[in-house]
């Protein structure tokens, strides 16, 4: 944790801060490690300070580390307010994504001081993953691998996408996972043309595609996942448009590697796609980063200039979508590297007939 804070009081030197408030909940749990709801986190010239009600204070002092912890249980700006003359800080970093712009209104009738809002300030630091955070990413797809081989045996006819939806939540919490990293989407049929078809009550059918698009969190940290597979045996276009996405997908993985733009990587996929005669039925970006929230950057996508670097941890999910047809997804979660990237997923990519 002390090298994290080191980079940040870096990072707010050049920003010219004398002390930054940490309001987001992500941003807390990557500088602290702190799971409690309630906390804030106040870095000054003078200390460093994790901020809580009377409710946390125990589990502060227990999973904290180089903190003082501060009770604030009633009145919260006004004893920041105090925190802050008593540090001396002038001129103090807020993260306006963060907060609402009422508790903006707030911050500025009470805070003696300059505000000055930051953007992206820890969401930059956050982008390299350390060997802990990829171990606790690499064990949260290990979970959605083995959700994934479970959920083979439960999809057949007369099941509905919201019974398999819940039976991956189920099976992920059995297994460790602490809750879905996002609201899975299962969609079969027509539906699967939905790029974010949330499970429904639709009943699954004989000739149906069924994309399974789901994660979980472990110790902070998120996977996510998409397969593609059939009920019964695929026809001529059902083959043919898996085929192609898959193709797409594993030209990714052999192409990618740290020192390319984002634009770049998806080019690769969308091209192939595109040569086929499907450009506009790919209307999403390739992929996103992942790790404490399940969008963060970089951004893999057509407009995306940033450059990938080693540890960074991003998906790889082209897809076709037709409607009134169909569609097919498939994703990897990838661990990139200076060589290429890290598969991090071991899930079969074969076209899967139930």
């Amino acid at each position: 944790m002390q090298a994290k804070i080191k980079k940040v009081y870096e990072l707010m030197d050049k920003e010219g801060l004398d002390a930054l408030l940490i309001d987001s909940p992500e941003n807390r749990y990557y500088l602290t490690g702190f799971t409690g709801t309630a906390g804030r986190v106040l870095l000054t010239g003078k200390g460093a300070y994790f901020i809580t009600d009377f409710r946390y204070v125990e589990q502060a002092k227990k999973q904290t580390e180089g903190y003082e912890i501060v009770e604030l249980s009633s009145n919260f700006e006004k004893g920041l307010n105090e925190l802050l003359k008593k540090d001396g800080v002038k001129r103090l970093g807020f993260e306006s994504k963060a907060i609402s712009h009422e508790q903006f209104l707030k911050y500025n009738e009470v805070l003696e001081v300059e505000l000055q809002k930051t953007t992206d300030l820890i969401e930059g630091l956050r982008v390299i993953k350390g060997p802990e955070e990829i171990e606790k990413i690499k064990k949260a797809v290990e979970i959605t691998d083995a959700a994934f081989a479970h959920i083979l045996g439960i999809i057949k006819p007369g099941v509905t996408e919201r019974e398999i939806a819940l039976e991956l939540e189920f099976f992920q919490k059995r297994m460790g996972g602490e809750k879905n990293a996002f609201d899975f989407i299962v969609a079969s049929g027509q539906r699967s043309s939905l790029p974010h078809g949330v499970a429904s009550d639709k009943v699954i059918e004989k000739g149906d595609f069924v994309t399974l698009d789901f994660g979980v969190f472990y110790q902070g940290y998120c996977s996510d996942l998409t397969r593609t597979v059939v009920v019964g045996e695929p026809d001529e276009k059902q083959k043919e448009i898996y085929g192609l996405v898959l193709k797409a997908q594993l030209a990714v993985i052999e192409r990618v590697k740290a020192g390319m733009s984002c634009k770049e990587v998806d080019e690769i996929a969308r091209g192939i796609i595109g040569e086929a005669g499907y450009r506009e039925n790919f209307g999403h970006g390739l992929g996103h980063g992942i790790g404490l929230e399940i969008h963060e950057a970089p951004r893999v996508s057509f407009t995306s200039e940033t450059i990938l670097q080693p540890g960074m941890v991003v998906t790889n999910e082209p897809g076709i979508y037709i409607p009134g047809w169909g569609g097919v997804r498939i994703e990897d979660d990838l661990l990139i590297t200076e060589e290429g990237c890290e598969v991090l997923n071991k899930a079969p990519k074969e076209l899967i007939i139930l």
